[in-house]
């Protein structure tokens, strides 16, 4: 067993990555393309440009399998994991009939309106990578989001109600055959064997939507453990048995487990860019520093901010950079500023409000479900980070765990290939073979104080204050 390989293909919001594991989860080898810039012709329109989400797949996998040092003929399955929440209109022969549009295009969750006449088919961004691997027409049910697809999601199949099919403007004959995670979906065709390197002839394997297949590859599937996802946009998970069909403070997804259910908290839009964004403010100053240092601009920025006591010494981040659609008025704020503040409390601010922020909607989430948590799951790159890990584990109270090896969605598409292929006999059994232990961050009693004061008395209810500003000069500035 330990001479096989499996590839997990994980096409991301800003890269694709294509990694190869053994079957014990160790990454062998991976490649990595980052996604071209957005297309955004006007307000409300976001999409990829070109072919984007296949040729920086395509990209990633040549890279890693001219680094792959072992037997092709080795490698058993693909597992593929893609965006979740966007849509792509294709036409007869599988091609895209119009560019394919982001999770942050407005028209993605509305009724379907193909605006070539050729379109053929309406499906996900897995749906269309699926196609262009396999040539053929299948979806993974896990990746079909309820508020926009014609998706029964106690059955995991097409509605068969005429009302919620005329409700999306679906016909029927449109969409395309529904798979569970873990389904072959077909096998590698000679063209894209071509254009990726990937053996012809191997199984492709069905998985989920990406945070779904996160939460598995970082080994979160018990019911008292959350996963925060940290990403473009950030998120907290909990696995469940049962289909929540009205909840409040957190929506039911599907899990990458057939059968089993997603609880996903409320989020924060451009999460991780929030962070990236003031790097960039900072310029090419603190990124040379970085470099002739060996290091990367956020662990060099972490270096400064570690000596920064809890609290950011009261600055205080509100993380509204992209307004949610009912309160478009809003902004991003940073409150609290005095002569004491260096860029080193600006990154420890931006941090301590990520954290906070989901403290905030998961202790909401938890609440609704009745559960409490034993421990929080991190993963993202910003989970390689010892102080951010820390300021979770402070702002919980409650140990924080990362994975201690490549985890996340290509592990995750990897465990659902290893299912489908035998190599496990199910997923639990897959995923306690191949992820790894976690390395854990205790909480530090004396910042668990600080920041349940700075959360009960102000940053619960900061965005009740600042919103009458930010609504009053909307019309100023929008």
């Amino acid at each position: 067993m330990a001479s096989k390989y499996i590839i997990g293909v994980d096409g991301g919001s800003q890269s694709s990555k294509v990694v190869i594991y053994d079957l014990e989860g160790n990454a062998v080898c991976e490649g990595r393309q980052v996604l071209r810039p957005m297309s955004r012709p006007r307000n409300g329109i976001v999409e990829h440009p070109d072919d984007d989400l296949w040729d920086s797949i395509t990209a990633a996998s040549r890279q890693a399998m001219a680094a792959f040092t072992g037997d092709p003929q080795d490698i058993v399955g693909v597992g593929l994991c893609t965006i979740r929440c966007e849509r792509t209109f294709l036409k007869a022969d599988g091609s895209l009939a119009s560019p394919a549009m982001s999770w942050m295009d407005t028209r993605a969750y509305e009724p379907f309106v193909a605006e070539n006449p050729e379109t053929a088919y309406f499906t996900t961004s897995s749906g269309y990578i699926t196609h262009r691997f396999t040539g053929r027409f299948r979806d993974t049910a896990a990746n079909n989001i309820e508020i926009q697809w014609p998706i029964d999601t106690d059955t995991w199949r097409w509605s068969e109600d005429p009302a919620v099919l005329g409700r999306w403007h679906t016909p029927r004959e449109m969409l395309v055959k529904l798979q569970m995670p873990g389904d072959v979906a077909g096998y590698v065709t000679r063209e894209a064997a071509e254009a990726s390197g990937i053996p012809e002839g191997l199984p492709v394997v069905q998985t989920a939507n990406d945070k779904a297949v996160e939460a598995l590859g970082s080994g979160s599937l018990n019911e008292r453990t959350a996963l925060i996802s940290l990403g473009t946009y950030i998120a907290a998970m909990v696995h469940g048995r049962e289909n929540r069909k009205t909840p409040v403070e957190f929506w039911t997804n599907f899990a990458c487990v057939p059968g089993r259910y997603l609880y996903e908290s409320h989020g924060i839009r451009r999460g991780m860019w929030t962070l990236s964004w003031f790097l960039d403010l900072l310029g090419p100053e603190v990124a040379d520093k970085a470099a002739s240092a060996g290091l990367s601009r956020e662990q060099y920025l972490e270096r400064e901010a570690r000596d920064v006591s809890a609290g950011s010494d009261g600055l205080m981040s509100v993380l509204d950079w992209l307004a949610p659609g009912d309160k478009p008025f809003r902004k991003g704020v940073m409150i609290g500023f005095d002569a004491r503040h260096t860029r080193a409390h600006v990154y420890r601010s931006i941090l301590e409000a990520i954290a906070l922020t989901m403290k905030n909607r998961v202790d909401a989430m938890c609440e609704e479900l009745g559960i409490a948590l034993d421990e929080i799951v991190v993963s993202g790159g910003g989970a390689s980070s010892p102080l951010f890990m820390q300021i979770f584990a402070d702002v919980f109270g409650i140990p924080a765990s990362r994975s201690a090896g490549k985890g996340g969605a290509s592990l995750g598409a990897a465990i659902c290939a290893a299912v489908a292929t035998h190599v496990y006999p199910d997923f639990e059994t897959a995923a306690a073979a191949m992820t790894k232990d976690r390395e854990s961050f205790a909480p530090n009693p004396a910042n668990v104080d600080v920041y349940r004061q700075m959360n009960e008395t102000v940053y619960q209810t900061i965005r009740d204050h600042t919103d009458e500003v930010l609504e009053r000069s909307y019309p100023i500035f929008h």
